[in-house]
């Protein structure tokens, strides 16, 4: 059996622990839970929004050996949080659609367990974060709404292909 990659979550403890992702993995046993953003471990994928170079699947090798790091944070204090030097190497997701109940079908606001998720699937990943989702009521429904966008993007050789793919989607058509 396939074994989980190191999961990294940087909790900035700015929301609801009764409805936070990554405390949930952390309970589960899933991902490791740190305060501070230097605890975030050196040459791993960082998942950043504001990162400049799209998350591939030519980034599976470096999250096989230095494992996968994500960002708990509001979205209003994201930038303020990531103005600090951020250990690892950043790279932003390709737009995916939340499947979560607070922001449900709205492009690129996901949780970290969907952008966790999110990153293992395009990785070739599948199963492990089939695996994290199961854990939620709504998982399934991210999976659901992303399978086609998750498996083009799974199917991409670089970050370069990554960006030409989203430019062909239509995300302004009624289904998103």
């Amino acid at each position: 059996m396939e074994k989980l990659p190191r999961l990294t979550i940087y909790h900035a403890k700015q929301c609801d622990p009764k409805r936070c992702t990554g405390l949930k993995l952390k309970r589960h046993g899933l991902a490791r839970l740190v305060t501070s953003i230097k605890f975030l471990p050196r040459r791993a994928i960082v998942l950043n929004p504001f990162g400049e170079i799209a998350f591939s699947p030519s980034d599976r090798q470096r999250i096989e050996n230095f494992g996968l790091a994500a960002l708990d944070c509001s979205w209003e204090h994201a930038q303020k949080v990531l103005s600090a030097h951020v250990k690892g190497t950043s790279r932003c997701l390709p737009i995916l659609i939340a499947g979560n109940p607070t922001n449900y079908a709205k492009a690129t606001k996901l949780s970290t367990v969907e952008a966790i998720a999110g990153a293992l699937y395009i990785a070739g990943f599948k199963n492990k974060a089939e695996q994290l989702l199961s854990i939620f009521v709504w998982g399934h429904t991210f999976l659901e709404l992303n399978h086609e966008l998750l498996e083009n993007y799974a199917s991409a050789k670089n970050s370069t292909e990554i960006i030409e793919m989203q430019s062909s989607f239509n995300f302004g058509s009624d289904r998103y």
